[in-house]
């Protein structure tokens, strides 16, 4: 008992004496057998009494006990706060230092964890019962890591990072080296290979003095020093199993930098190249190659077969990541961007293409939606912008954001806010309609022309069968289930204007009031451009909805027929005359080229309502035409729109001679100056039945032309000769509102008269039947008064006004929730 107490005493103390001294150890187990030999006995011999685990607590105690006195300590000394204040090549030598003596220190430490792991595996292998444990060199590097980053600096962070920063960009910038200018460090191959761009925007050229990857004068270039220090740095940390866990961090913020960096330079602001392709290939070679020489060594051979592979998983792992962040990153450039792009629509379609790429990638779908929302809300939907200029907008919003979703899932909720701003501004169908009709607007010109039927939103109330089942996708979680994925996908650019609304009656009276004021504005008999838009129209919107606008193009044409006809007669009539003094009196009550155009009232929007009495030489040839016209329609007459028209004047004063076409308003002020040579406001207002402040605003013209000329206030007087030597008049400041005068009736008048018919039916309703309640008053007007193209529409809301209007005006009485007709009222 006793000599077996004693054998595992020597036991012991060889072991611990041998693993205490681990330099000594390793020496003599290389050199000396018998020693080996001795270790070998002694490690069976405890395995065999059940002691060999404690063997291993013991290292594991000593491992930690001298980790916490001396290695660690001695580790972060290197990097406490008053040596942070140095320079950067100074934070850099020590953390080389650091990491040199630290591997210096634990070297050992491995070789005889490796050891004591060896002699267990020899007992296992001799059938020698051993206690199952982990592997004592794993327990050996998770110790060491554990106390190690215990406690880590604020410091070593910015220490680690400016380490490899440098690193990575002499490795980027330094030149090809010649083949026997590499050298061998440590049996590892250091050839520094080429960058063929430079990736950091900096201008580089061959004049330089200083050399871009270190910062010093080219013939004092530290680039292969500093790559040599890079690679010993990181085969020490890869021996002690470190490396990953050092410069995973700085590494990841490098590469994040870089590749923000590489692709703000290369592709902010240019968007009709694709730069996903090329950005890739940028990344597989330049920044992966450097993650390959960070974690693999510059050959590839750095460690064992095992850790090799498992690099290799790692640097894939990591190439996946950076993948994903390039995209991200390129993605949100686009997105900030994406207002820009739209406007540059189609030109920037290749960003747009790439930016679908990375979507599909990447989950920014959401930001983008909510990103170009506030962009547009913030620099498109203000009184600040023209409706034109949104309506542009949105058009290109609704062709760019196809492409880059051609659900329409993007276009529905980004777009939502353009949609509800554009419904209360007051001109947009206006500038819709206009932007259809006009030959300048080549994207809408071309929607036009392709003549598909008209979607609207209410047609898609229900699932139809698709014409593909197996191509069917489910919406994205973010899609309005109020509409289906079909009225989505097929509303072209016309229609989705229109649902801006939800009503062709809205837009195809807007046409026929922009229609007539085309052709009464410019009193041209040419319809043909006219006619082109209205057949487009009517394959868009249907031809019931456009009757009344056919009607109206067609009296255009029978308008310039009776003109020909009545012209002919007229010609006629005076080959005829019997006498020379009959034939020049005629001639003299005549005005030369008189024509008209003839409305069907019913057919046509409503005109502006202007009184205005023409000089008499202008009636007698209106009566004249109206009598040739009776003649040649029968029982049809003329009531004539004075108001209306375009006159062609040709003025002879002393010194000059003008030939203008203006209105009959300003027509008949210049024509009562031939009879009198000056007159006051009043008297041209008692003359003419206009009022003062409209015949002052009209006078303003024939002032600017230097034609009249306000002698006193409110007396104006014909200016026969100019004088002065450059024949300059009074500047005089006219209304903008004249310059395009309209001929129809303003919104307001409009309203006016149809509000006039609601109450027609008002009356006889309340007259027939007594007291009605609101609901039923507006149930009766659908019915009876809103039928029919030409139908006003009118909510129950706007009739509540109306009917509140009248009651104020005393016209109805409303008590107990009923209207009717006051006593003695009509």
């Amino acid at each position: 008992m006793a000599s077996d107490v004693e054998s595992v005493r020597h036991a012991w103390h060889v072991l611990t004496t041998a693993f205490n001294s681990p330099i000594k150890h390793v020496l003599e187990t290389q050199d000396n057998p018998e020693i080996a030999t001795e270790l070998h006995q002694a490690t069976e011999l405890l395995h065999q009494r059940g002691m060999g685990h404690l063997t291993q607590e013991w290292f594991m105690q000593e491992l930690r006990r001298e980790l916490q006195r001396d290695i660690v300590p001695q580790f972060w000394r290197h990097f406490q706060p008053t040596i942070t204040t140095q320079s950067k090549d100074i934070n850099i030598a020590a953390f080389t230092h650091a990491v040199n003596q630290l591997h210096s220190g634990l070297a050992l430490k491995m070789k005889s964890a490796e050891t004591l792991e060896s002699l267990s595996e020899h007992c296992s292998q001799q059938n020698i019962k051993t206690k199952p444990g982990s592997c004592i060199t794993e327990r050996v590097k998770t110790l060491i890591k554990a106390i190690l980053f215990s406690r880590v600096p604020k410091s070593f962070h910015e220490h680690v990072k400016e380490f490899y920063s440098q690193a990575f960009k002499a490795y980027h910038h330094s030149k090809h080296t010649k083949p026997d200018d590499s050298q061998v460090v440590d049996g590892m191959d250091i050839t520094v290979e080429e960058d063929d761009d430079d990736d950091d925007g900096e201008e580089v050229n061959g004049d330089d003095v200083k050399c871009p990857g270190c910062s010093r004068e080219k013939e004092g270039c530290q680039c292969k020093e500093i790559l040599r220090t890079f690679h010993q740095t990181n085969a020490k940390l890869f021996d002690l199993d470190l490396l990953e866990r050092i410069c995973g961090e700085p590494v990841t913020t490098i590469i994040h930098d870089r590749i923000k960096h590489h692709v703000d330079q290369t592709c902010k602001g240019e968007f009709e190249t694709s730069f996903l392709e090329p950005h890739e290939k940028w990344l597989e070679h330049k920044v992966v190659g450097w993650l390959n020489l960070v974690f693999c060594g510059p050959d590839s051979t750095r460690g064992t077969a095992n850790s090799r592979s498992t690099s290799k998983t790692c640097i894939a792992q990591w190439k996946d990541r950076l993948q994903y962040f390039f995209y991200q990153t390129y993605a949100r450039l686009r997105i900030q961007e994406l207002f820009n792009i739209i406007v540059e629509f189609p030109d920037s379609l290749s960003a747009l293409e790439d930016l679908k790429s990375c979507l599909e990638k990447t989950e920014l779908r959401t930001f983008l939606m909510q990103s170009l929302r506030s962009d547009l809300e913030k620099r498109l939907l203000h009184p600040g912008v023209n409706t034109d200029d949104i309506l542009t907008q949105y058009v290109s919003s609704i062709r760019a954001l196809k492409v880059l979703d051609p659900s329409g899932i993007i276009l529905e909720l980004v777009c939502e806010p353009v949609r509800k701003y554009l419904r209360t501004r007051d001109d947009t169908v206006r500038c819709i309609v206009s932007s259809l009709t006009d030959d300048s607007n080549r994207e809408l010109a071309e929607e036009l022309v392709k003549a598909e039927p008209l979607h609207m939103d209410e047609s898609y109330s229900s699932e139809h069968e698709e014409e593909k089942p197996e191509e069917w996708l489910p919406d994205p979680i973010d899609a309005d289930p109020r509409r289906t994925a079909k009225s989505r996908r097929s509303s072209d650019i016309i229609s989705t204007l229109v649902n801006i609304y939800g009503s062709r009656e809205l837009f195809v009276n807007e046409y026929r009031g922009l229609l007539a004021d085309r052709i009464l504005s410019g009193f041209s008999y040419d319809t043909a451009r006219e006619l082109r838009y209205l057949e487009l129209l009517k394959l868009r919107f249907g031809e019931t909805q456009l009757h009344h606008c056919e009607v109206m193009l067609k009296d255009v044409a029978d308008s310039r027929r009776c003109n020909s006809h009545i012209q002919s007669l007229k010609e006629e009539g005076k080959d005829e005359a019997d006498n020379a003094e009959s034939k020049k009196e005629e001639e003299k009550e005549d005005v030369a080229d008189f024509n008209s155009m003839i409305l069907s009232a019913q057919f046509w929007p409503s005109l502006k309502e202007e009184k205005l009495e023409v000089p008499e030489s202008i009636k007698k040839a209106m009566e004249k035409y109206t009598k040739s016209y009776e003649l040649l329609k029968g029982m049809r007459t003329l009531n004539w729109k004075t108001n209306l028209g375009l006159v062609n004047l040709e003025i002879e004063l002393k010194d000059r001679k003008l030939n203008l076409s203006v209105s009959p308003i300003h027509a008949t002020i210049i024509m009562h100056f031939q009879d009198k040579a000056k007159w006051t406001i009043e008297e041209l207002s008692g003359i003419m039945q206009v009022p003062s402040t409209a015949l002052r605003r009209k006078i303003a013209f024939w002032q600017s032309q230097g034609i009249l000329k306000e002698e006193s206030t409110d007396t104006f007087v014909l200016v026969e000769e100019q004088r002065g030597p450059s024949g300059s008049h009074d500047v005089v400041m006219m209304d903008s509102d004249d310059e395009a005068e309209s001929a129809m009736a303003s919104a307001k008048d409009q309203r006016e008269e149809e509000l006039q018919v609601f109450w027609s039916y008002i009356v006889g309703m309340l007259t027939n039947l007594g007291s009605l309640p609101l609901e039923r008053i507006h149930s009766m007007l659908k019915m009876f008064a809103m039928q029919g193209p030409s139908g006003s529409e009118l909510t129950e809301h706007e009739l509540r006004q109306f009917l509140d209007r009248k009651v104020r005006e005393q016209l109805l009485v409303y008590a107990a929730g009923v209207y009717r007709v006051p006593k003695g009222g009509s």
